[in-house]
This record gives structure tokens, sequence and C-alpha cells, in this order.
């Protein structure tokens, strides 16, 4: 079980951060000191010890000591890479996996590759192995297979039976530190059954029943354990009807039912309805969080997780793949302006008016695309309703179209008292709302009918199509109506 460190003090996480990164510059002025002082390397090279680790590196190490394995992630992930990797150097070596699981995938990587294979092997052997399942991706072979070889075989069927299931399936979540029991047991036998732990695993809300099979049976609240007579059997207080996942199931799906039910924890049964471990509440926040921020990563087009002190080659490649696809789209619409070269140069008032066009629908877009997709997320879109909530998006659409078209449309003649232009300006409005609403709705409909996040690249996507379709509704609608 992960150890817990809890912190000494109550300040909050960017006060440790603050107090590091102080550190951390006191020890570089005293370095930089010392390397000014003209006298022989030798000495030189002595005052630094003296002054360097004796003194600061003593106090950055004392106080690392004492904050929790998630804020000294969260200080690693905030620090420069040359900050980063002196602070690792400091962490208690017996604390690596711990803060290994917390960091974000991108950070890892950057610690994973200063560590031996040793150092690696020995992080692994302070983690369940439902964490070293997590970790396994960024572990190289050499070292995944000594760590196979120092586990037992039921903790190696436990590892191969994690890493066994992608990353989105109940399976990747459930982990297998939990207390099971019998149902034909009295209270009593429960009870000094527990006080044999040192300590329950973490997020214990209630206890497994199993047959001598492993079948699951229900579960025991410990509420009910604590609050009834010692005499009583479990078989009369357990809850038989509780909610149960197979780990084959969606981990959205998990997510959606400890927040609908108020889950602290949940059994996980195979098929043949064996226990094969459970689903915990804080294992479901991490997997929500991780999807929040994919979501925000996939909306903008970026390709992967980033370490925001990455190299700029790396970070800059990250980035390519939609502002190539941007470029190009960029390159689409002003072809279409192209198009209508004679009218704008006939009606200048044009060329002020159709960003407004393309960049109001363009944020319609986006407020239909944010709400399907998260309705897409939590299940609530079905074939059944699909077709309703696509015709409610184009009402939407064009109510909004007709109300800021025409106040779009009122601005444009009083601005140029020409009646035509604003007419076409409001036509123009509402027929690329309506462009928005349908981009909106299909685009992420269409990414999870593919198998694809909905959210990926959605942003871009839809800001191609209301540009591009914007200006030439726009300028299309000048040329018919101004240019006759």
């Amino acid at each position: 079980m992960t150890e817990i460190h809890e912190p000494h003090h109550t300040e909050n996480v960017q006060d440790h951060l603050q107090q590091v990164q102080h550190l951390l510059e006191k020890q570089a002025l005293v370095e930089t000191v010392a390397h000014q002082q003209e006298m022989p390397r030798a000495e030189r090279h002595e005052l630094v010890e003296k002054l360097l680790h004796k003194r600061h590196l003593t106090e950055l190490r004392k106080k690392l000591a004492d904050l929790h394995s998630a804020d000294i992630a969260y200080i690693l992930e905030a620090l420069p890479i040359d900050q980063r990797l002196l602070v690792w150097d400091l962490v208690k070596a017996d604390r690596d996996g711990e803060i290994l699981i917390e960091v974000s995938d991108a950070v890892r990587e950057s610690l994973i590759a200063t560590m031996s294979g040793a150092e690696l092997l020995e992080a692994t052997e302070q983690l369940d192995t439902d964490e070293i399942a997590d970790l396994a991706p960024d572990l190289p072979n050499a070292v995944m297979h000594e760590v196979f070889k120092s586990l037992s075989v039921e903790e190696r069927e436990q590892l191969r039976s994690a890493m066994s299931y992608p990353e989105d399936a109940v399976g990747a979540l459930m982990d297998f530190d939990m207390v099971t029991i019998r149902e034909d047991v009295t209270l009593e036998v429960v009870s000094r059954y527990l006080r044999r732990f040192e300590e329950l695993p973490d997020h214990t809300d209630q206890l497994f029943i199993v047959d001598r099979n492993d079948h699951f049976k229900g579960v025991l609240p410990l509420n009910r354990l604590l609050v009834n007579e010692p005499e009583l059997e479990v078989a009369s207080l357990m809850i038989a009807e509780t909610i149960k996942l197979n780990p084959d199931d969606k981990a959205d799906q998990a997510a959606q039912a400890f927040e609908r039910y108020d889950l602290v924890s949940a059994p996980v049964v195979d098929e043949n309805g064996k226990l094969v471990g459970r689903v915990t509440v804080n294992a479901v926040m991490d997997y929500i969080r991780a999807e929040s921020e994919s979501d925000v990563l996939n909306l903008a087009g970026l390709r992967e997780e980033e370490d925001i002190f990455a190299s700029v080659w790396k970070s800059a490649k990250n980035r390519w793949l939609w502002l190539a696809l941007n470029l190009c789209t960029a390159f689409f619409a002003s072809r279409v302006i192209g198009l209508f070269e004679g009218t704008i140069e006939k009606f200048v008032a044009l060329a002020a008016l159709m960003p407004i066009v393309a960049g109001i629908a363009g944020n319609s877009a986006n407020q239909t695309s944010t709400i399907i997709i998260r309705s897409l997320a939590l299940g609530q879109i079905t074939p059944a309703n699909a077709r309703r909530m696509i015709n409610k998006e184009l009402a939407i659409g064009a109510m909004n179209g007709l109300v800021w078209g025409g106040v779009a449309g009122m601005f444009a003649y009083l601005l140029y008292q020409n009646v035509m232009i604003g007419l076409i300006m409001t036509s123009a409005m509402l027929l690329n709302l309506l462009l928005g609403a349908l981009a909106g709705l299909l685009i992420p409909l269409s990414m999870q009918r593919m198998g694809r996040d909905p959210a990926i690249g959605s942003s871009v996507l839809l800001t191609a199509i209301t540009d591009s379709g914007g200006f030439f509704i726009f300028l299309g609608l000048a040329t018919i109506f101004l240019m006759n």
C-alpha cells in the first residue's frame, strides 16, 4: 500500500512552490558567487561544497521531506528542467515511485530518463500492482522484465490483468487492495479479522463478501459492522443488490455511476461472477481530471500533453499537425475571398463587415460543440433523442441569427446608409449561424461514430468552416444583390 506523507503545515501548494523556488534561487546565487572567487579550482570547489550543500540544499531537502508526494509532483511540473532534476535528486529514494505516479506523463518521461535501471526497479518496489501497471508504458522493457521477476505469482497475474485493459476501461482503474469476508461468519469474527491489519486499504467504506471460489455475493458497509450486535451474521446485514462494475466497462460509465450514486468504492466482477478488484473514488477522480485535461488539449488541436519546460523543438512539433491544417484552411478561406475581389473592390465596406459574420458564427459553433461534447461524455445523447437535439440546436441558431443578425444589419445600415448592405448582413449572419450550429453538431457526432475523441480538433475545424462559409455566404449574397 502506498505510504501517505502528511504535510506538517497548512500552506497551499502554491506557497510550497514559492518556498522551493526561493531556496533554489538562493542556492544558484551562492554557487555563482563561489565560482567568481579568484582562487585555485580545488579551493573553489571546496567553498561550493560548504556554502551550497551544507546550507541551502540541506534546507531544501528538509522542506521536501515535509511535503506530500502529490505536492512534490506539482512542484516538479512547475520547475525548469535543470531545477526539476536538482529537486528530484534531493527527494528520498523511498518516495520515487509515489511521485512518478503523481506527475504528468510528460514530466515523468524527463525524470525516468535520468534514472538507472536499478533506481527504477527500486521505485516500482514501493508500488502496488495496479500502480506499476500505470507506470509500465514509460519503463524500459528490461526494467519491466526485472519487475515481473521480483513479484510473487499472484502479483504477476494481477499486473498482467491490469496491463491487459485499455486506458478507458474499468479494468485499468481497478486495484486489488481490498478486504474480503464470508457471509456465514459473525460480526465479531469480522472485527477480529480486521484488527489483524496494521491499516485498512485506502477508501475502505465497505467489505466485499465472496464465497470460497471468490464469487461475489454482496457488500457489508462498515457502518453496519460498527453499529450492530457482534453475534449477528454477515448474511443478515449484507447488501446483495449493489452497484457492480465489469472490467471491460467503459471508465466513463464508472465515473458517471460514482457521481450519480455518491460511491466511495465499487466491486469489479468478471463475466463469471468472480470478484477481481475494486474501483475507488480517488482513481475515478484522477481519470476525470486526466480526461478533462485531454479534452482541453484536443480542443486546441494539441497532439499530446506537453511539459511546459520541454525543449522548443519538442513543443513545436507537438503543435504542428493542427497548425498545418489551420494553414490549409486559412489558404482556402483566402481563395474564397479571392473569388469575390471584384465585389470587394466596388463595395469596400464588405471587407470591414465580413469578419463579423465569420467571428459570431465561430463563437456560436463552439458553444454548440461544447454542449454536444459534454452530452456525449455524460451519455445523454442516444439514437432516440439525437434528431430532437439537432432540431433544437438548429432552432437556436436560427433564433440567434435573426436576433443578432438583425442587430448587425441595423448597425451596418447606420454606418453605410445602405439598406441592401444591412439586409445582406442580416441574411449572412442567419445562414452562417445555421451552418455553425450544424457543424458544431456533426463534427463531434461524426468523431464519436468513428471511434475518435469528439473533442479532437473541434475548434480548429469549426473555425475553418465558419470562416470559409461565412465569407462565401456574405460575399456571395453581396455579389448577387449589389452587383446587379
